[in-house]
Formats: C-alpha cells, structure tokens, sequence
C-alpha cells in the first residue's frame, strides 16, 4: 500500500548551515556541513531551510566520518557505511513572518507598522497603570483596616491617617486620570490602525514568501553519528577585485580586497570564502568560421597620379588618473585565478556591496611627475612599482592614499606576479604647463614638394613652498607624426629643438627630463617637419 504526499509524517528540520562559500564571476558554489545522528536502517530526514534559488541539478550530498560514514569516501555508498539513496530540494510557499519594514516598502506598511509598535506600548502602559491602581486600592484597604484596628484599641493617630489617605487618594486620582486619557488614546490608535489595515489590504496583498528544504533519504547499518556535507550552485552572487594603494615615500602597501554582492535569500556567517575567476555559464564552443573573400583590380590612372593619405589617431597610452565610471569585469588574463580569504567572512544577503580582505603587500616603489601638454595641461605623479602581493592582481579599481590622505580613484590592469605595474596619484597643484603650437607651410617651386614645418613650445613653472630647496624632474612627453607612406617624410630638426628629446621613441613620443628648482621657469622648443611630394593629397 502506498503512501500519499499528503500522508507523509511531518519532519522536524534539521539546520544546514552554510559553512564554505566559493564565489565565482556570476554565482556561487554553497558547502553545507552538519552532524546527523543516524537510526538503524533506511530513513528520510527534512534539512534546511536553505536558499529557494538553489539549482537542483547542481545539488550533491555526501556522508563522510563518524562510524556511519561512507568508508571509501566516494559518497557512492559502496562501502561499509551510511550512503545517500535520495537527495532532492523541496519548495513552499509560505506567509512571511512579522518583520520591520524595509526602505523598499511603501509608506501605508510603514505607518502600519508604527501604529502597531504605538498600540504595543500604550498597551502595556495601560497594564502597568492597572497594576498601580490595584496596589493603591490594596494600600488603602490596609489603612482603613488600621484606623479601626487602632481606634478600637484606643491608639488615634488622625494626623497621620488622614496625610497617609489624602496622599493615597491624590496619587490614584493621578493614575484615574492618566488612565483614562490613555484609554481614550488606545482607543483612537485602535481605530485609526483598522482603517490604515483596511486599506493596506485593499491596496497592498503581501506575498508569501518561497523556502526551500532538502529531503534526504540516507540508508544506516548501525545508529550513530555521520558528518554530512551537501554542495549546490546558486545564483545572484557575484564579486569583483578592488584595492587600496598607499604611499609612503618611496614605499607603496597595496591591499587587495574582494566586494562581494549576495542576495540569495540567506546570510553567509562566518564561512570559509573563495573567490574565483571560473566562468561555468560560458560554452566552451569553437569559433565560426565564415567566408572572407579579398579581390584585386588595377588602379585607375587617376589612382596612379595621386596619393590620398589621412591622418588618424592612435592610443599608445594612458596618462594622468583614468575616470572610473563602475566596477570592472574579472580580467584574468586567460586564466583561472583563485583566492581565499585569510579568516572566516561574513556576507549579509542583503544585495549591498561587501568588502573582504585578502591580502596585503608593500614594496618599493619609483615617482615620477609626467604630463602631456597635448592631452592635459596637469602634471600628475605617476608611481611604478613591482607587484608586492605573490599572485596575479586582477583589473579592478583602486583607492589611492597618499601622505595628506585620500588622493583618489585610478584602475589597475590585470598585474601578473613579480610584474611591473603603474598608477597615476592625481595632478600636482604646485606645476603649470602651457603650450603653444605654430605652423608654416612652404612649396619647392621644382618639385612642388609641400613642407609642413610645426613648431611646439611648452613653458613650465613651478611653484614652491617655504622649506623647499630641491630640484624636481618633470617628465614631458609630446608626439610627432608617423608616417606610414614613403611619399611622406617625417624629420626631427633636433638643431633647431631646444632642448634636443631626450628619447625619442618608434611610436613618435618625444620624452624630456627638465629639471626645475624651485620657483624656477623653463622654455621647451620641438620642431619637426612633414615633406610630402607633389602627388600627395590630404596633408
């Protein structure tokens, strides 16, 4: 004879704590452990409650230690001990249970819930104001007892009994009073609280909420202890690198934190936390290929008498602190990387970013005060340093904390260990740069070859506090065009520069290290000019 559904005895559940959490790129991997004290034979037992958003398929169980453990540790249940026959989640709604109100709800709940709070008070007033009054009324029984007692005796004190009833008499009158305004008040706050229900119920229905339990059917030889451990992916969890850079001198401490977002209906209290990079919900598929058909043709006469050429620009690279504008997807680069956090986490689900330490590292690190007059007039301090933390630092925002205190916001790109990396500490006050550019355009009359003669002078200044006496290295980087076409010459006229580029790189990015002194002024002159033939066209 089977047993329906509806018949099942009901199960008392057993807790299943979270006690290990690896966090991946878009969700979570949950590991629950707990004790189960195991009768003799086969038996279902009722686990959790645990998150409703947990994925079935993911779910696993295993028994593990204890003498009804699973002895060869494969939780196949082959051996000589408790094996797992059923393992499954089981989901109800249920009527949420009485809670504050949160920011997400409406103000009709919210004034509910004060006029409830309210009536609670008023009511518990009321009692202790009942119970003075009953030991006032006590109180003056015993003093009308002791005026007989004493005037049958021939013991008159009237003096004192009439002080001792007329202080009885003003205090419950106070109490009369203060009662039967506060019952006038419950009375109001009673009414006004059914029509605020009234309309809550009209304009809100509050939905019940879903929970989630595991049912498990395990299979014992003998009674006794067995160490369970179940594992499941969840969703709505997710995390992201961030850090925290600190100079000091020439000594820069990076911390590398992990923010951790979770809503999965449940808090993660003191559990183990990784963090990795592993990006399960990805395909591994093969690319598509598709047709890619190139032809060829012969150029027109008009194509073989002129050159078209166009001037484009290209990002070599990056100065001054780059604008953060949300935090960055895991950048890896190509491999999976793990973490751990050092000390048990917590994690509340309230869906708020979380911050956790992982690590901590200091080194050496190298200033240096850059700018490009032609991207930015700010001169701003650029630090270079190796990485200090023994594992790859992933991209991900930073916090920069110099001497005088928060300096900023920069990004950090993926650092492999042992690698160098940079980041810009925000623009110098104490420096001005300004450029001014000039053009002359001249032809051979011949050749009606066409030269561009561009002349760039950039004029610092420095400007220096009481105490200061050192020179300081700024660091100007200007470019020069690159010509990509042998109809185009590009020439840098380093007599007529003034300082001649120190370096001058394949990119065309002209470098100058210009020592200023204090208070001190500088004139930085590049010249270089653009030759072109006469069929050249675009200039």
């Amino acid at each position: 004879m089977s047993t329906s559904p509806a018949a099942k005895p009901a199960l008392r559940p057993i807790p299943l704590p979270v006690t290990a959490v690896t966090c991946l790129e878009d969700r979570a991997h949950i590991e629950r452990t707990t004790t189960l004290h195991l009768a003799a034979g086969v038996q279902r037992l009722l686990l959790g409650p645990v998150s409703a958003l947990a994925v079935d398929r993911s779910l696993h169980a295993e028994l593990t230690g204890g003498r009804n453990g699973d002895r060869d540790g494969d939780g196949d249940g082959d051996g000589d001990g408790a094996s797992v026959l059923d393992v499954h989640l089981v989901r109800a709604w249920t009527p949420r249970g009485p809670q504050p109100p949160g920011d997400e709800d409406s103000p009709l709940r919210r004034h509910t819930y004060a006029l409830e709070e309210e009536e609670r008070a008023l009511a518990q007033r009321r009692d202790r104001l009942r119970t003075r009054l009953d030991l006032l009324g006590k109180l003056t029984a015993d003093l009308l007892r002791e005026i007989g007692e004493g005037a049958g005796f021939g013991e008159a004190e009237p003096q004192r009994w009439e002080t001792e009833l007329d202080r009885v008499d003003a205090e419950r009158g106070t109490y009369e009073r203060e009662l039967f305004d506060l019952d006038a008040r419950l009375r109001a706050v009673a009414a006004e609280l059914a029509d605020v229900r009234r309309a809550l119920t009209e304009a809100e229905e509050e939905p019940p909420e879903l929970t989630a339990h595991v049912e498990l059917t395990v299979r014992a030889p003998a009674a006794g202890p067995a160490e369970l451990r179940l594992s499941h992916l969840t969703p709505c969890a997710l995390w992201r690198p961030a850090y925290r850079a600190t100079l000091d001198g020439d000594r820069l401490t990076l911390q590398t934190d992990a923010m951790v977002w979770q809503r999965t209906g449940e808090d993660w209290s003191g559990v183990r936390l990784t963090l990795s990079t592993a990006r399960s919900s990805l395909a591994t598929a093969p690319p598509r290929l598709v047709e890619d058909r190139l032809t060829l043709r012969d150029r027109s006469a008009t194509e073989r008498r002129s050159v078209d050429i166009e001037l484009r620009e290209e990002a070599i690279s990056g100065l001054g602190p780059s604008t953060v504008t949300g935090v960055p997807s895991v950048d890896d680069g190509g491999e999976v990387r793990v973490l751990h956090a050092p000390a048990p986490a917590s994690v509340p689900g309230d869906g708020r970013a979380h911050r956790v330490p992982l690590t901590t590292g200091t080194g050496a690190a190298h200033s240096e005060y850059v700018c490009a007059p032609e991207l930015s007039p700010l001169v701003t301090q650029v630090v270079r340093f190796t990485n200090p933390s023994g594992h790859a630092l992933l991209a991900g925002p930073v916090e920069l904390v110099r001497g005088s205190g928060f300096a900023g916001r920069g990004t950090l790109d993926f650092t492999a260990p042992g690698a160098s990396a940079e980041l810009a500490f925000g623009s110098s006050d104490s420096h001005r740069v300004l450029r001014e550019t000039d053009e002359s355009r001249a032809t051979a009359g011949l050749t009606q070859r066409t030269v561009i003669t561009r002349t760039v002078r950039l004029h610092l200044s420095r400007f220096s506090g009481p105490g200061e006496s050192d020179d300081r290295v700024l660091t100007l980087r200007e470019r020069i065009p690159v010509s990509e076409v042998a109809d185009v010459e590009v020439r840098l006229r380093k007599e007529a520069c003034s300082p001649a580029p120190d370096t001058l790189d394949a990119e065309g990015v002209a470098r100058w290290d210009v020592a200023l002194p204090p208070g001190g002024r500088r004139t930085v002159t590049l010249v270089y000019e653009l030759s072109a033939s006469g069929k050249v066209r675009g200039l």
